[in-house]
């Protein structure tokens, strides 16, 4: 089975740079999942063929936003966390199958200064507690852009961001409670100790050019099911966004 997750950081923008439709059938996927979408209801025209889509859109129009699209329809489709203070920015959308939960999250930014530090510390707290629950019922794939770069080899300049948003102390050890609480990082379980692997560069100074990035972008399975990763790609060749699309294969 073949999962791509892809933060487009607006998607009519890499409608206009790239055929969205013709990505999907090219790569095949599985399921694929992206984050930051950026739009509300009829205002793109994405329906690939082959493909159930799901949508769950930000009450706040051009902010936020998560699409999931399956070619096998799931038995049930839930958008949000079921807590209101978390369910008004389109952030998560979760389908069951017979076997498995697929996750599609897009988490909050603590904002720069860590502005919204402690909102993000609660949606952590929440979205951990909601992984697990799911994860007690059938094995759970969360993928998304998680906005955190878990260890120092996950970004290109640790020292200089070591209190930065996406890699302070308390989003990274919130990532590492979630981890110990029963998840794998897939891709960090099959390359413990590749360096430059990034899935987010900065537009500015030619970030990407000169790979200066952030790993932010991720395939978390439930722990039983780590031996079935049969691999885990960041296809930083893919244009479009400020990110790029990560993908797992995975036996199930």
């Amino acid at each position: 089975m073949k999962l791509i997750s892809w933060n487009v950081n607006g998607l009519r923008a890499v409608m206009k740079k790239m055929d969205m439709n013709a990505y999907v059938q090219e790569e095949a996927a599985d399921i694929l999942c992206l984050q930051e979408t950026k739009v509300q209801d009829g205002q793109v025209s994405l329906q690939p063929e082959g493909y159930h889509a799901y949508w769950n859109y930000a009450e706040k129009k051009g902010y936020s936003g998560t699409a999931v699209f399956s070619k096998q329809e799931p038995l049930c489709v839930s958008y949000g966390l079921g807590k209101e203070e978390h369910d008004q920015e389109g952030r998560v959308i979760t389908l069951e199958f017979d076997n498995m939960y697929v996750v599609n999250c897009y988490t909050p930014n603590a904002k720069r200064g860590l502005e919204r530090i402690d909102y993000r510390l609660q949606w952590e707290a929440d979205f951990k507690a909601y992984l697990q629950e799911l994860d007690r019922k059938k094995p759970v794939i969360l993928c998304g852009d998680l906005n955190v770069a878990h260890r120092e080899i996950d970004l290109k300049n640790p020292k200089a961001n070591r209190k930065n948003a996406g890699f302070s102390d308390q989003e990274r050890e919130a990532f590492t409670a979630l981890l110990e609480g029963g998840f794998t990082d897939s891709f960090r379980y099959l390359y413990p100790d590749l360096e430059g692997a990034y899935s987010w560069w900065s537009y500015r100074l030619n970030a990407r050019d000169n790979n200066i990035g952030w790993r932010l972008d991720y395939f978390i399975v439930s722990d039983r099911l780590k031996e079935r990763i049969r691999e885990a790609n960041i296809c930083n060749g893919v244009m479009g966004s400020d990110h790029c699309p990560v993908e797992i294969t995975i036996d199930l």
